[in-house]
């Protein structure tokens, strides 16, 4: 009974407002879908890889290859997954949902997300904010994804284990060693939570993966605090080449 009420409302507001493009707004099937140019636009980022940060190959290096870089110093989290490459469309997503508050993106992030989840995850962490940022902003982003994420995969998530201690300018436009420099120790595990992660397997999750000197300062502070392993897992991966202005 309650479906043959509700189809019929959802007919008229689906015509009313129709699902839109998460990339161009334009009028498509589905929510969190694309349209065909959008979607052409997208690189999904998937095996072959590093094995250990998860770093598109080319071509088949064979099973276990890693790239140069975690050959010459092996990363302490357990791979970086990212649903597409950053570019326009990618990047464009971002920045309407982080500044733009157009938060219904985040479902649309989760929806390609939702695959690299590895099994056994135990739980999904967000990178925080700074308390100050996130009163201006009224969201996290990360917490968002995370949440959207929980719902699609059935994984816990928390939103209040890792705590950002001092607010950072933004990293636009600073380099890899200034970005690291930037967020060395701004980063800890709440006291009250480091029994939830104790031995755990958690999923960091985050909507860019730039550098990665933000993730690598969260996944220094949850395994100084005990957790058992920790993936890095995002929407956007910004490869060789590529321009984030995030």
């Amino acid at each position: 009974m309650l479906h043959r009420l509700t189809s019929p409302l959802r007919w008229a507001v689906d015509y009313v407002l129709p699902p839109r493009c998460a990339g161009c707004g334009t009028p498509v099937g589905e929510d969190h879908r694309f349209c065909a140019t959008c979607w052409g636009k997208l690189r999904f980022i998937a095996p072959p890889w590093c094995a250990a940060c998860h770093v598109p190959f080319a071509f088949d290096r064979g099973e276990g290859a890693v790239c140069a870089s975690c050959a010459a110093a092996p990363p302490r989290h357990a791979g970086v997954r990212a649903a597409v490459a950053y570019g326009d469309v990618a990047g464009s997503l971002a920045v309407r949902l982080k500044h733009g508050g157009r938060i219904a993106i985040a479902g649309t992030m989760a929806r390609a997300m939702v695959r690299l989840v590895p099994e056994g995850a135990d739980l999904l962490i967000p990178v925080p904010l700074h308390r100050a940022r996130l009163w201006r902003r009224g969201f996290n982003q990360a917490a968002l994804i995370a949440a959207a994420l929980s719902r699609r995969c059935g994984v816990a998530h928390d939103p209040l284990v890792l705590e950002r201690l001092r607010a950072t300018r933004l990293l636009r436009g600073l380099g890899r060693r200034a970005r690291a420099r930037m967020v060395a120790g701004a980063f800890r595990v709440r006291p009250s939570r480091r029994a939830a992660i104790k031995g755990r397997s958690v999923i960091l999750v985050d909507d860019v993966y730039t550098t990665g000197a933000t993730a690598l300062a969260c996944t220094r502070a949850l395994l100084a605090a005990g957790a058992g392993s920790v993936t890095i897992l995002c929407w956007a991966r910004v490869l060789a080449g590529a321009d984030a202005n995030d």
